[in-house]
């Protein structure tokens, strides 16, 4: 696929058209450079402008080299410039949650609403299959999406449906760690997939269909399955054992550090269809509450476990959860442009929130920002004429974003004995 061809397929989805300030992830390898160049040179064809992250590994003498040059060829090129050094016991995994920790942090500080990486065809293919060979689920076999919600905005992969080998040979650095075998992805990549395309000369192409196929399966799943509350006990129980098990499953997506095996899930599944209700420790800190209604699982045991009752909050007055007040009138942080109450109340399954360029369901925020499954229980909802303003978790206030052309009429202030304003 030719560069044109590649600028084409990126108009055609829109995939910037919600986003003015673009966040570049840059190794300094082929494919990141390549991406930085494609960018930098469609600014205006693509409305965007742009800024690159790096992040010094300090794993290799050449990183000082690599980190110099990204620096040198942003200041050229009147482009903003952001720095990050490694720090800790490095791994590919601990490696990669500071690199994206330290983009949404930018994102956040510098008002970027997407990121972008080099990810392409080749790295798809590698991940689907390293799924795969480590027992993955079946819905974990979906691949990379090209757009996806990251931080306060997107995660953007512009180039997954490129192979590697078309992309123009042009100035990068190479990493001699690609070509060392310690890690699990580059056995995969110059091993396992070579000696199986002998078999197969399209077998990482076929991986890509498995993936691209399996996520129409879930997103067809997931349409049929919408009006269904996947912890209501009564709803569930109606389901056929196979719907039942894809409830669950889906469920289990909002505890991403509860790593149930097969026979944990499929125990967890047998006690949901119990008809009394009860309570039972699972793992990992975690419980599973069965009440008369529902189902659901958090870090809170039974007899601490408690759901706060919904509060209306008038101008001019002040309501309190614990050590949190609310003050609705003419000083605070948070703009209000109505007078109308507030009612303050616990999360509600299908709750979102408004960011300005795009929606995000409350439940994808959580897991997105990695609340801790016993704060987002306390979480308290903010709606106001019958839209989300805010969300309060864990000390992390999540703002509804304004239009630009709107009067503001009062404010609101949050309060907390113990840590003052937020």
């Amino acid at each position: 696929m030719k560069m044109q061809k590649i600028l084409q397929e990126i108009q055609k989805h829109e995939y910037f058209a919600q986003h003015d300030k673009v966040l570049v992830a840059v190794s300094g390898g082929v494919d990141s450079m390549n991406l930085l160049l494609f960018l930098q040179a469609h600014q205006e064809d693509l409305a965007i402008q742009i800024g690159l992250a790096h992040v010094n590994h300090k794993q290799r003498q050449e990183s000082e080299i690599e980190e110099a040059y990204l620096r040198k060829w942003a200041q050229d090129h009147q482009v903003p410039f952001y720095l990050a050094h490694f720090s800790g016991n490095f791994s590919e995994k601990t490696a990669r949650e500071f690199r994206y920790d330290f983009f949404k942090r930018v994102m956040e500080e510098e008002g970027y609403t997407a990121l972008v990486t080099a990810h392409h065809a080749d790295d798809q293919a590698e991940t689907i299959f390293m799924r795969l060979l480590r027992g993955s689920r079946l819905r974990h076999l979906v691949g990379m999406q090209p757009v996806k919600s990251f931080g306060p905005g997107q995660l953007i992969r512009p180039f997954l449906k490129i192979e590697k080998k078309d992309l123009p040979d042009i100035f990068h650095f190479e990493d001699e760690s690609n070509q060392s075998d310690t890690y699990l992805r580059n056995r995969i990549r110059h091993h396992y997939l070579p000696s199986l395309s002998q078999e197969n000369p399209k077998f990482s192409a076929a991986l890509r269909e498995l993936g691209k196929e399996t996520d129409y399966l879930l997103m067809a799943l997931s349409d049929l399955t919408a009006d269904i509350e996947e912890n209501n006990l009564q709803s569930f129980r109606k389901q056929s054992p196979a719907v039942q098990y894809y409830l669950l499953q889906n469920y289990l997506e909002d505890f991403p550090d509860l790593s149930l095996t097969r026979a944990q899930f499929e125990s967890l599944l047998k006690k949901i269809g119990q008809a009394s209700p009860e309570d039972s420790y699972l793992k990992a800190g975690y419980y599973l509450h069965l009440q008369k209604d529902q189902f659901y699982l958090d870090k809170i045991g039974p007899r601490t476990d408690s759901v706060f009752p919904a509060q209306v909050l008038k101008y001019g007055n002040i309501v309190s959860f614990g050590q949190t007040s609310f003050e609705f009138g003419q000083t605070g942080e948070i703009a209000m442009t109505s007078l109308e109450p507030v009612t303050l109340r616990p999360r509600q399954a299908g709750d979102s929130i408004d960011f300005g360029s795009f929606h995000k369901k409350i439940r994808r925020l959580f897991i997105d920002e990695k609340i801790p499954t016993q704060e987002r229980s306390q979480a308290i909802v903010a709606e106001q004429n019958d839209q989300i303003i805010f969300v309060l978790v864990g000390g992390h206030l999540y703002l509804r974003k304004e239009s630009q052309c709107v009067t503001i009429k009062a404010k609101l202030c949050i309060k907390t004995r113990k840590n003052g304003d937020l």
